[in-house]
C-alpha cells in the first residue's frame, strides 16, 4: 500500500518502507517505477526478518559500517538490503525471480 505522508520522510529520503506500507515524500513519486521498484524490495526483505529482524539488523549494520567507513552516506549505501535494492532497482521483473534471503549475497 502506498501512502503520501511528505512531514513523515527526512529531507534526503523520498520514501520509507514499513511493511506493509510504502510512505512517499511526493504525490507524484507514485508513478517513479524504479523508486517504487526499490521499496518492494525493501518489503520483501521486510517480510523475509518478520519485519523487526529487518529494523534490528539494519541498524546494527549501519551503526558498524558507519564506524568503518566514518562517512554516514557511505554507510548507508552499503547496507545489504540497500545494496540489494539499489543493484535491482531497474529491473522491474527482479521480485518475480529473486530467491529468498537474497540480500545476504551483499552483505
Amino acid at each position: 500500500m502506498i501512502i503520501v505522508f511528505p512531514h513523515l520522510i527526512a529531507k534526503s529520503f523520498c520514501a520509507v518502507t514499513v511493511y506493509p506500507f510504502i510512505i512517499l515524500k511526493n504525490p507524484q513519486a507514485k508513478n517513479d517505477y524504479i523508486l517504487i521498484n526499490h521499496e518492494k524490495i525493501h518489503i520483501r526483505q521486510q517480510k523475509e526478518l518478520l519485519w523487526i529482524g529487518f529494523f534490528v539488523w539494519y541498524l546494527l549494520e549501519y551503526l558498524f559500517k558507519l564506524i568503518y567507513y566514518r562517512n554516514s552516506y557511505r554507510a548507508y549505501k552499503n547496507i545489504s538490503f540497500e545494496r540489494e535494492a539499489y543493484r535491482y532497482e531497474n529491473d522491474l521483473d527482479y521480485l518475480k525471480r529473486r530467491k529468498w534471503y537474497a540480500f545476504w549475497r551483499f552483505f
